[in-house]
This record gives structure tokens, sequence and C-alpha cells, in this order.
């Protein structure tokens, strides 16, 4: 018998028609762990927790007998916290006979994961000596352990000026010689590569000093968004734990991370990678996190880079806070200037100071009817006349952006107009291009082909406008971020939240300038993988200032008080320049400041997950997998995934009838408080909610309400969307709605 939410899949309209195809052809790219030598894989061994308590080495040795003497050799890591089982070299034979020893619940090969891939700190209103940093004491005490690609020791973002020892309770491991300090509190290498846990790509050097960089004066990129760099929770502690190597980030080592890092003691993990859409008790992210908040830690994970299309994220678990990105205010503005005066807004991270702002001959790439021309793919150009010319080449084609522009170089040309594609629209990125260059949108160009082919002369140039700051129109959910619904559990929301995660100025391993005179290296680039360590941080801050709140509860607190306008009080836009909708934004954009204080909470216990994972119609072993421990589904009061107490609300109506769902929120305001709900119902939807009012007279007391939704006639939408809201005189507690018309 399938679930309520498999059976009505079939049913629902185009939106999840798409994702799922989406999905099906996302889950192709997901690599499985490749044959070594004598056809031996990496698999991934799930067993049933033995009675009784084991400890580390105890349960080693029941890890080593269920494996014959000849293959103990080949068992590559052990799982205590993370997991219950092991990850061993082993033929499809071999894996074949371990599925049917007692005790084991699955073996499986594993899968690949992929990356996600300032000013930030003040665009979220974070200040020094005010607000919630002042109040967070900037995340002081707290762990964030994060599990990339490794780090860049010594980099002055990883400086322990100003920061005081690891609390007691840290028991990680530094692998450095040097290097390690008060800031950065370990390191550990879990990749195949059996290198220290150095960063030789920049990502975990990126995202680990966005989480958490000590402040570093002059940081910039090229004289570019010069000033001082820091991370969300600046006087926070690091451990890296590297489990990303030249062939992507293997399975077993982001399930021996999380392990690691569940036993050292750290209190928040930031994970800027995924693998798509997968079955929580399938998804070794999913599994290790929900071991992790077993233990009070909180886990943000990037939503993935496949936007704009829907049903393309990563990481869905409702344990997780699942990131999807969106723009700051800032840009790097070259602005493209056309013979007939036309200017179209661009950026670039590269600014020229000595590039002419005369016009020069301009020429579209793809004037020879080659579509390989058009993408300015590697030797496409070799025909075509671009020598001092400035070129138009469109992106696409899955040619990188600065490879196009090494095309150009490569054949002589002066300078690269980049164009969008229409699915990425208005969503432009700075790049460090290798010659003068400008990315701009899809409109922009078009109207960059209806110059050209208005005049027989097309001349243009490019204006370096360097650093501009103040965008109204920022935050904007950008092209790329991933897009709901959630396919594995459409009754839940996601993704949660969007943060910063266009265009990041943080730390590099080496100078993008080419310098070697310098240890001050940073470098900007793009992704959720950014986005995901600005909400890690803020996570950090939020966990300094309320040590008492479960992961559950600092989750609540950053959903139910994001902001769904920009900064010019409009709605939130994405790569289209209309309003984004809930699927791109989840509950909107992070608010740090309101967040520390949000009224009222929506808390969750890790055992409150059970009747909500039996009621995704997994078996007693699938269940037990995630929990690591035995569950016996018909004995638990089972409930939809709607009824789970989360801070939205996703909902799934029939053609008629209607549907009511409970919520219980905690009080951590004022002890004498009282709140009216508000509602702005989903079109074609009437929503009654009682009570309408309540009340509170002590601090952490609960309050429930129920929620009806009644689906009107007539309705030809796919989806709708609005908002609830808990109203008092100091607070607003907010939970987007969505309606999925099935």
């Amino acid at each position: 018998m399938k679930s309520k939410n498999v059976q009505l899949l079939p049913k629902l309209v185009p939106i999840f028609a798409l994702a799922l195809v989406f999905m099906f052809n996302n889950s192709l790219a997901v690599a499985e762990g490749k044959e070594g030598e004598n056809n031996l894989s990496t698999y991934i061994v799930h067993m049933k927790k033995p009675e009784g308590v084991l400890n580390g080495v105890e349960l080693d040795g029941w890890y080593q007998s269920v494996l014959p003497s000849s293959q103990q050799k080949r068992m590559v890591f052990t799982y205590r916290n993370a997991i219950t089982g092991f990850a061993a070299k082993l033929t499809s034979e071999e894996a074949e006979a371990m599925r049917r020893k007692e005790g084991v619940i699955s073996a499986r090969p594993e899968k690949v994961y992929s990356l996600h891939t300032t000013h930030s700190p003040s665009f979220l209103g974070l200040h020094q000596n005010l607000g919630v940093w002042n109040q967070s004491s900037y995340g002081e005490g707290v762990i964030i352990g994060v599990l990339d690609t490794g780090i860049t020791p010594g980099h002055p973002s990883f400086s322990d000026e100003g920061v005081p020892p690891p609390p007691a309770k840290w028991k990680g491991k530094c692998e450095f010689k040097y290097g390690c300090n008060n800031k950065l509190i370990g390191a550990r290498n879990f990749a195949e590569d059996g290198t220290p846990a150095t960063d030789d790509e920049g990502h975990g050097t990126h995202t680990s000093s966005t989480a958490a960089g000590n402040y570093v004066k002059g940081a910039n990129v090229f004289g570019n968004a010069f000033g001082t760099a820091s991370g969300m929770a600046p006087l926070a502690h690091l451990a890296m734990y590297k489990v990303c190597g030249d062939e992507g980030c293997a399975e077993s080592a982001i399930l021996a991370a999380m392990d690691a890092a569940i036993e050292d003691g750290v209190d928040v993990l930031s994970l800027s990678l995924g693998g798509g859409s997968v079955p929580f008790f399938d998804d070794s992210i999913a599994v290790g996190a929900f071991a992790a908040i077993q233990q009070g830690i909180f886990v943000s994970c990037s939503a993935g880079n496949e936007g704009p299309y829907y049903g393309t994220l990563s990481n869905e678990a409702p344990w997780i806070l699942t990131v999807g990105a969106s723009t700051i205010d800032r840009s790097i503005s070259a602005i493209a200037k056309l013979g007939n005066g036309q200017t179209i807004d661009g950026e670039s991270l590269y600014q020229p100071k000595n590039f002419p702002s005369t016009l020069l001959p301009l020429v579209y790439a793809g004037a020879n009817g080659k579509a390989s021309s058009s993408f300015c793919a590697p030797g496409s150009l070799s025909d075509v006349d671009v020598k001092g010319k400035v070129v138009l080449c469109e992106r696409g084609g899955n040619i990188g952006r600065i490879d196009k522009g090494q095309e150009v170089k490569d054949n002589g040309g002066a300078a690269m107009i980049l164009m969008n594609d229409k699915d990425n629209g208005f969503s432009t990125l700075a790049d460090p291009h290798v010659l003068p260059a400008t990315h701009v949108s899809y409109a922009g160009g078009l109207s960059i082909f209806d110059y050209i082919n208005s005049t027989s002369n097309p001349t243009a140039t490019i204006l370096f406008k360097g650093t501009v700051i103040g965008n109204p129109s920022a935050p904007a959910v950008t092209s790329f971020s991933s897009r709901g619904p959630n396919l594995q559990s459409s009754g839940i929301l996601k993704p949660d939240i969007v943060g910063p995660g266009v265009s990041i100025l943080a730390a590099w391993p080496v100078s993008v300038e080419n310098k070697t005179n310098t240890n001050l290296t940073f470098n900007m680039i793009s992704g959720t993988s950014m986005s995901c360590p600005h909400l890690s941080g803020i996570a950090a801050l939020l966990k300094s200032s309320h040590p008492d709140w479960s992961p559950a509860a600092i989750k609540s607190a950053i959903l139910t008080t994001a902001s769904l306008v920009n900064l010019g009080g409009k709605p939130i836009i994405d790569q289209t320049n209309a309003p984004a909708d809930i699927f791109a934004t989840g509950a909107g954009h992070v608010n740090p400041s309101n967040a520390n204080d949000p009224g009222l909470i929506y808390d969750l216990q890790p055992d409150d997950y059970i009747p909500y994972l039996c009621g995704l119609n997994y078996t007693d072993d699938e269940v037990g997998t995630i929990v690591q421990r035995t569950v016996d589904c018909s004995s638990e009061p089972i409930i939809v995934d709607t009824e789970l107490n989360y801070p939205t609300f996703s909902i799934l109506l029939p053609e008629s009838g209607s549907q009511t769902y409970t919520r219980t929120v905690t009080n951590v305001g004022p002890a004498s408080s009282s709140y009216t709900c508000e509602v702005i119902a989903p079109a074609g939807v009437d929503v009654t909610v009682k009570p309408n009012q309540i009340s509170f007279t002590a601090m952490n007391q609960k309050a429930t309400y129920s929620v009806t939704f009644s689906k009107q006639k007539n309705i030809s939408l796919q989806f709708s969307q609005g908002l609830l809201m808990w109203v008092s005189a100091q607070h607003n507690v907010s939970s987007p709605i969505v309606a999925i018309f099935a």
C-alpha cells in the first residue's frame, strides 16, 4: 500500500510532472561509486542497532564480525554516530551476500555528491557593537563544523585574534602541523586523496570564512568590494572536515565526517553539497543529519544549483535547513555601451583601468551560423573575425563563462559581452574574466541583437564603474537556485529560506590576480554553496544567544521572521523580474535581527519525526535506518506530512472537501503576551483558524491552534500562496502557505 502522498502524485498538476521528470534526469547525474581494481566498489552497509549500548570499540568489532576475514581489510569507514553501519570495498556478489546476513538492512554502492557551488553582513543588518551581533557575542563559544574541500590554514580570515579557547566539550583533532588555533580548532581529511585537510580547490576556504571568518581589513578582489570582510559569526570556532576531492564528495566520506563531527562536539553542521532528491532513508546526508539533531546539532545544507526549474532540490528532509540563493544589493558594474547610445547594465569582477571608452567594432560570435560559435566554445572562433572587436557570446552550451572569454581572447578579441539565455533572465554574475567583459541579462542581449541587425557597422564598448551598492531590488532569488516542490514530502515546504549566494566575497587559498606577494587572498563566487554558510553562521549566532533552543526552534525562528519584501519595499523578485513564487523563496529572505527575537516558535523533538516518517509509507527498517533504533510503525500514531509541527504549510487540496491541521507554538517572548491571527488566504482557498487569539502568562508556555483549508469551486490554478500571521504588539510570527490543487 502506498502513502497518501505517493497516491496523489500521478494526479498532481503539471508542475509536479515536470519536477518528477527532472528528478529522474538529475538522479542519473549522481554518479555511483566507480568500480575499482578487481571490480570492487565502496558499499554503504546499514545495520540494525543491537540491543544494549555498545561502545565504539565493541561496535567496530561487531561490524568486523559481519565481514569474512578475507574482506575485513577492505573496511573503509566504521560509523558510531551518524548511522549504524560501515563502508567497505565489495564486489556486487559480496554485497548481495551481505544483504542476506542477519542484522543487515541494506548494502548499496555509495553515491558521489557534488558541491553547490565583505558586504553581506552589513546587508543582513549585522553591525559591530549593535543588535544581534552584540546580543549573541558574535557567536562566541559555538563550534561550526564544515564539510567541504578543506581549508587554508594561516589565512587571515582564520586568525584567532579576539577568539577565546574552545569550550571544554570539544574533542576534535587538527591534522595540520601548523595553522590550527582558537579560531580553526579542528581539521581532518576523509577524502581519498590522503593529503591533509588543506584546500586545493577553494570552495571550503570560501564557505568556512563566510560562516565564521574573523575580521580582515582591506579585503577585495581586483580592488572591488573593498572593505572589512568577516563571517556571519566572527568569534565562533571552525572545524573543517574534508570530504571532497577531484572526483567529487564520496558518500562514505560524508558519513564518516558527520560521524566524527557528532563525536567531536560541534554545535552546527554546514554542508554546501548534495545529490538530488532521494528517499530520506537512502540519503546519507539526511540520515547523518538526523543523528546530529538527536544530539542537538543544527544542520544547514544548500538547496542545489539546478534552478530555475521546479522540483530540483537537494536536502529536502524537514530536520535540515534547506537554503536557496539570493542577491545582495552590491554589484560590480560593467555597462555595455552601444553605437546608438544605448547602455545596458551588466557585471564583471575584472575591471581594467585602461580599457578605452571609444567605440570598437561589435560582432556576434555566431554570425557564421555555427551553434558552437554562438556559445564561444573552445576552438569555435578560429574562422570568425573577432580581432580587435567586442564579441557578443551566448551563455550556455555547457561552456564555462570564463572559458568563453578565453576563446575570445585567444582569437584576438578586444572584449566580450556575455548575454544570458532565457531561463537565466536577469540573473547575472560578477566573474573574474580573463579579458574586458560584461555579463548582461537576456533582455539586454536581445537589445544588442536588435542593434547589430539594425546597422551595417555596429560598435560598442564597455564602461567599468566598479563597486555599486544600494540596489533596491535586492534581495532577488537568482536563476540557479533550486526550486521546490519537495518531491520526497510534498507536505513540507522547501526550500526553507533564501540567503546571500550571488557574487559573495570570501577567503580563497590563492590570489586570483596572480600576485605572489600577498596572503590577503579573496575571491567572489556564487552558488547555494555560498548561501548555506551564511545561514550556518546565523544559526551559530542564535545558538549563542539561546543555548537552550533545539535545532527545530532555531529553524522556526529563522523561518517565521523572514522578510518577504526587498529593500525597495516590494515583493522579492526572481530572474524574470517578476515576484518570486513560494517554491523559490520558501519562507522568504533571512532576517537575523528578527530571528533573534521571534516571539513564538514551532518546536519539534527528534521522536516527533517518527510518526511522520511512518506516514511516508517507509518500512519499519527504513525508519529504523534513520532514527537508529527499532521502530514498529503499526504502533505509532501515524501522521501525514502536513501534520508535522512545521513553521510553514504545504497543502494538497482535492477537488472538494476540507482539511484541518493543528500546530503548537511555544512562547519565547515576553511572559505576558497576546497574539491575534491574521490570514492572507491563498487564491481559491478559504482558511479558518481556531482560536484566532492566543495568550500567554509565562515563558515557554505552549498554545495549540487548528487551521482548516477549503478549496473553492472552479479553480484553474496549479498552486497559490498565502500567509498566516500571529501578531502581537511586539512580534509578527509568519507562516507561509502554499496550496497545491490536485
